[in-house]
């Protein structure tokens, strides 16, 4: 079973464009230190502001080098100004269907 993070981004109103190339960035980045790593990033149709990342990874050690490298810590620094929150979780498959 998969380990999943789960990123929900709160951007400041006007500063979404903004968001998703530095968002961009942080998944090339991400690639070039984790080639294996995979994510989607999604826009909440009810709150304009709101965007959902989701991506598997190999395990929970695995998860916690990402959030450690450079790719990481140095693109989140970048986006903290144009956020209003950032929560992220660590979350654990429990079942799948199809």
């Amino acid at each position: 079973m998969s380990v999943y993070t789960l990123g929900i981004w709160l951007v400041k109103p006007g500063r979404e464009n903004d968001f998703l190339q530095a968002w961009r960035e942080l998944a090339r980045k991400t690639q070039e230190e984790f080639p294996e790593a995979k994510a989607v990033l999604m826009h909440d149709r009810d709150v304009p502001n709101r965007f959902i990342s989701t991506g598997p990874w190999e395990s929970p050690e695995q998860v916690e080098r990402w959030r450690a490298s450079g790719a990481f810590t140095q693109a989140y620094e970048g986006m903290r100004e144009m956020l209003e929150h950032f929560e992220p979780h660590t979350l654990d498959e429990a079942a799948t269907i199809g």
